[in-house]
């Protein structure tokens, strides 16, 4: 195997809320000056890292500060050239778009670019095909390894079959928290009864955790830490149209097509969230827009001959309920709730009044765009995969030297030793 570790950083001039329903909105961005950012210490972690090959960090920023947040991530990355560090910024990213652009010339959207959480994790599987790598790991740069068996970890099982002849070719692992612990801390605030998750998805994680079985089928991807082979990879693109949660969305896509996410309980990484955090109504709003096109989406997908039909009892205890009509029910309640107890009263009344029809409007409307989209990707991955001149393209630019080293300085001139010149004679 030939695999690459890809990590999406994502910065900003400063820490900023973000308007509802704006594109580009993360669950949070680092400053540039901030004195020690997440990605220093991911690729820290990564030092002790055996196997590591090259390290992709795909560089997420507005235009208004791309070139500061760019400098900011090539120190940061001159200081661990032995991981091969490539960066890829609007430069590189460029390269790959036109070359997408030429082939799904009539998609809508940005499918693979640098922007949207979807079409981000497309552009790290689209630079790994360009560079023929065959496993792509990808971590966040708020994660970060703990011993230097991770990558031995992330490809173990991976391209094999299990007892059942199934194949393995998506993996998650999962992350820990300060404590040691890989559960979510549930929600008691009144304003959350319908809007927590943590109770569903702890139910997933202790199942996953306690199984006799190392690896055992998931409804569950930590996009944060997983291992996706080229057989999976080249087949199935991420969602580029959906707000957040891409990765659980990568599950119902891959089993849609055949494949199953397979989850590992002894791979995992600890998170490090950062304090600077996105705004409770932005995020919130990212949710909604992402539970409905969800709910619309497989409807879609399951009214397709050519797809593998998704039941909601297969995906239970998560992410069945919230796949269903009274998604919709859950988000009237929670804007509601949280209308009432605030802050942010006058964001959620706009969301009460306006934000989740138009929600609602674009699920109906966009819930098709993926699968056009995905039929493109095969072919789109074949022309790109070991790409020589959109290869050498993005090293030229992207890649990070080794920091030259310290000059050494010139011994002192000894008045008594032989210089090795001809004696001067007078004026001549």
């Amino acid at each position: 195997m030939n695999p690459v570790v890809v990590i999406p950083t994502y910065w900003d001039r400063v820490v900023r809320p973000g308007a509802l329903g704006e594109r580009g909105v993360y669950d949070y961005t680092t400053p540039i000056d901030k004195p020690l950012p997440e990605l220093e210490n991911c690729l820290s972690s990564l030092e002790r890292v055996s196997g590591v090959l090259r390290v992709i960090v795909l560089v997420v920023a507005p235009k208004s500060c791309e070139e500061s947040a760019r400098a900011r991530v090539s120190s940061i990355c001159r200081a661990h050239a032995d991981l091969n560090p490539l960066i890829v910024g609007s430069q590189e990213a460029a390269h790959v778009e036109r070359a997408v652009g030429r082939m799904a010339h009539h998609v809508t959207g940005e499918t693979v670019s640098l922007r949207g959480y979807g079409a981000i994790r497309n552009m790290g599987l689209a630079v790994a095909a360009v560079l023929g790598h065959d496993v792509v790991v990808f971590l966040d740069d708020d994660k970060v390894a703990l011993d230097e068996e991770f990558l031995t970890r992330a490809v173990w099982g991976l391209g094999s079959l299990t007892r059942q002849n199934l194949q393995v070719l998506a993996k998650s692992g999962f992350f820990v928290d300060a404590l040691g612990s890989p559960y979510a801390e549930p929600s008691e605030a009144w304003s959350e009864k319908y809007w927590s998750k943590a109770a569903d998805f702890n139910l997933v994680m202790e199942r996953a955790q306690t199984s006799a079985s190392r690896i055992t089928r998931s409804n569950h991807l930590c996009g944060g830490c997983c291992a996706l082979h080229a057989a999976a990879f080249s087949k199935v693109p991420f969602d580029p149209y959906i707000t957040r949660g891409e990765d659980l969305d990568y599950v119902l896509d891959l089993r849609a097509n055949g494949m199953d996410v397979w989850f590992d309980n002894e791979w995992y990484v600890q998170a490090r969230p950062p304090e600077e955090m996105a705004g409770a109504p932005s995020l919130f709003m990212q949710d909604v827009h992402r539970w409905l096109y969800e709910y619309r989406k497989l409807d879609a997908m399951n009214a397709r001959r050519d797809l593998r039909t998704i039941t909601l009892e297969s995906l239970m205890p998560y992410p069945a309920p919230w796949l269903s009509p009274d998604v919709r029910r859950r988000v009237f309640r929670t804007a509601l709730r949280r209308l009432l107890t605030g802050p942010d009263r006058l964001a959620y009344l706009r969301i009460l009044t306006k934000g989740r029809h138009d929600a609602d409007k674009f699920a109906r409307a966009a819930c098709s765009r993926y699968l056009s989209f995905a039929m493109m990707w095969p072919s789109i991955v074949s022309a790109l995969w070991d790409d020589r001149v959109i290869a050498a393209a993005i090293l030229r630019t992207g890649e990070v030297a080794h920091p030259a080293p310290a000059p050494v300085p010139a011994p002192a001139a000894d008045p008594l030793g032989d210089t090795g010149a001809f004696p001067m004679q007078g004026g001549a």
